[in-house]
């Protein structure tokens, strides 16, 4: 009886009720089992201690039966209230009386693209609850870092951070309101009892899928209280909350389509810190990307931690029974997808909008680029004919420790088929050097790949390893930190020769580009992205508004330029601007 009523507590609290449907199928329940009630008041039987038997409760309880018919009955007046669903409400009308009003908030964001969103969907949803963004941390009441946990040296950025943060805590003055500094994101969920227990220096923690609980969690602050939540979610995707754009100057977004990873690389914290995979609808993605369009956004870069599996099961026509299918030659730790709307359907729908939107998306896993997706890529002239194609290693015996579900010469071959399907296609990848057992051999292997393949951009790290991840607990991490390190320097040499071979091709051809603002390292010079996603400096000037037009008009963020490229680096490119120009008149 003890574990009867300790289960039913954890269910009873876990349960989000439809409640338009939910309470009309509970009614049509009790009808059923109110004749079965009186039966049993009259009949039944006693155990020992003079109660009602648990077989007599059986007997004459509601039977499956009941339920099938009244579930049934119900059908073909409730398919419209199916996609209704309530969110748990995690303020009481009691505690929402209390929540202080006008509350200044200052974000600091660090590490992936996704962060960004996070903190866009953080603010959206303080905003709505009164609170008030500001730009320094000096002006702020709270002070929230969105964090990153997938290498120690942002830890430690981190770590230093809040003790920097926590001195100015201590030195506020007492006649001003008292600092509140929290921490969410991935480093949250992966540090927490030391972040609260032995360091002691935030108030609040909120993991990534507990950012609807935050002015909850910020009004317990008020009373001494250190509030947590970093439990994982297997269906929070925010796709009710429309983010609040942190940079309203940008002419470009981000809008995240999934959470989580299921892939399970064995040197990666991602699953554990974000959770399981779990895709937003279509719709509610469909619905942001118009609102951008209407907002005059001109590049949207659609965000996962896995963006290409993405897979909407929100719909019963969309559950077809049809499998996942992979890249050629490549494989999963897990069973086979089965249904649903995929990243194929998704990148088709969201081209469609706007005509003049680039469509970008990161970050792919190379398992996940079957056919049609790369046909769509190529047939489309707004989706950029760029790939982030992670490799992580050029070894084959690395990439099987890795957990990567692929050999180099499946990835080759994939590298392969992209060319030939989308010709002038620009790539990028991530490499991880001196992961666990990683021979000098091996480190070869993965400067050849470098060489052969010849990516445009590259993001290269030393192996560091994450507690929780199947590394930690079944590998050694026994390359040594001097070797790391010098195997890094090895890989950004090579990538650089490469990419800067790569970049001296496109001197004397004419680029389009994504105007994005004025240059940092020169107020004279503006820069933007071409659609291989490689930023392009030029002058500041005024130039003719069409090809055959006498008109000049200034360049401005948003712009659609054409520019001819004069000089290039391994990071950048360098031009004239020669015109005005659109997505659809630059494809012709």
């Amino acid at each position: 009886m003890e574990v009867s009523k300790h289960l039913r507590a954890f269910f009873s609290s876990r349960i989000v009720f439809r409640k338009s449907l939910w309470s009309h199928r509970c009614l049509q329940c009790r009808k059923s089992t109110f004749a079965s009630e009186q039966r049993y008041s009259a009949t039944s039987q006693k155990d020992s201690r003079g109660s009602p038997s648990l077989h007599s409760k059986l007997a004459v309880g509601p039977t499956l039966q009941d339920f099938i018919r009244s579930s049934a009955s119900e059908d073909a007046h409730t398919v419209e209230h199916e996609e209704v669903t309530e969110h748990p409400p995690y303020i009481s009308e009691q505690e929402e009386a209390t929540l202080e009003k006008g509350k200044r908030v200052y974000f600091e964001t660090y590490g992936c693209q996704m962060n960004v969103n996070d903190t866009e969907i953080a603010w959206s949803i303080l905003h709505r609850n009164g609170y008030v963004r500001v730009l320094t941390c000096q002006e702020a009441d709270v002070i929230l870092l969105v964090t990153c946990s997938i290498r120690e040296k942002a830890e430690q950025t981190i770590w230093n951070r809040l003790k920097h943060l926590t001195a100015v805590k201590h030195e506020r003055c007492k006649s001003e309101a008292p600092l509140v500094i929290g921490i969410l994101g991935c480093m949250a969920e992966r540090l927490k009892h030391e972040i609260l227990e032995k360091e002691k220096l935030v108030d609040i923690i909120a993991g990534p899928d507990a950012y609807r609980d935050l002015p909850r969690l910020l009004n317990l602050t008020k009373y001494d209280q250190q509030a947590v939540n970093v439990l994982l979610s297997l269906d929070e995707t925010y796709a009710d909350i429309m983010p609040v754009q942190v940079n309203s100057e940008t002419k470009s977004a981000f809008v995240s389509i999934m959470r989580g990873c299921d892939n399970m690389c064995s040197y990666c914290v991602v699953p554990f810190t974000r959770g399981r995979e779990r895709s937003r609808s279509l719709l509610s993605i469909l619905e942001e990307v118009r609102m951008l369009s209407d907002k005059g956004i001109k590049q949207v870069t659609l965000l996962g931690q896995n963006v290409n599996s993405y897979r909407d099961v929100s719909e019963v026509q969309y559950n077809t029974g049809e499998p996942s299918n992979l890249s050629r030659g490549f494989s999963t730790v897990y069973k086979s997808k089965v249904g649903g709307l995929r990243f194929a359907d998704l990148l088709d729908r969201v081209s469609r909008v706007d005509p003049e939107m680039r469509i970008r998306f990161t970050s792919p896993h190379p398992k996940d680029f079957p056919d049609e997706v790369l046909q769509l890529i190529q047939e489309r002239h707004n989706i950029c004919k760029q790939i982030h194609l992670p490799a992580q290693s050029g070894s084959s015996s690395v990439l099987q420790a890795m957990r990567r579900g692929y050999t180099r010469e499946a990835y080759l071959d994939l590298v392969e088929n992209i060319r030939k399907t989308i010709p002038g296609v620009s790539l990028s990848s991530d490499f991880i050097t001196g992961f666990c057992g990683e021979t000098e051999d091996d480190h070869q292997q993965t400067l050849s790949l470098l060489q052969s393949v010849k990516y445009n951009t590259g993001f290269l790290f030393a192996y560091s390893m994450r507690k929780k991840t199947h590394a930690y607990h079944r590998l050694k991490d026994d390359v040594p930190t001097e070797v790391k390190k010098r195997r890094l320097q090895e890989l950004n040499t090579v990538f650089r020769e490469e990419a800067s071979k790569m970049n001296l091709k496109a001197v004397g051809t004419n680029q389009l580009v994504l105007v994005e603002g004025v240059s940092k390292k020169s107020s004279k010079d503006l820069c933007g992205r071409s659609d291989g996603n490689i930023r392009v400096i030029f002058p500041a000037m005024e130039i003719s508004t069409h090809s055959s037009s006498s008109s000049f008009a200034e360049i401005k963020p948003g712009d659609y330029i054409l520019v001819k490229i004069t000089d290039t680096s391994y990071q950048s490119l360098r031009g004239i601007p020669l015109r005005h120009t659109s997505l659809k008149d630059s494809a012709v």
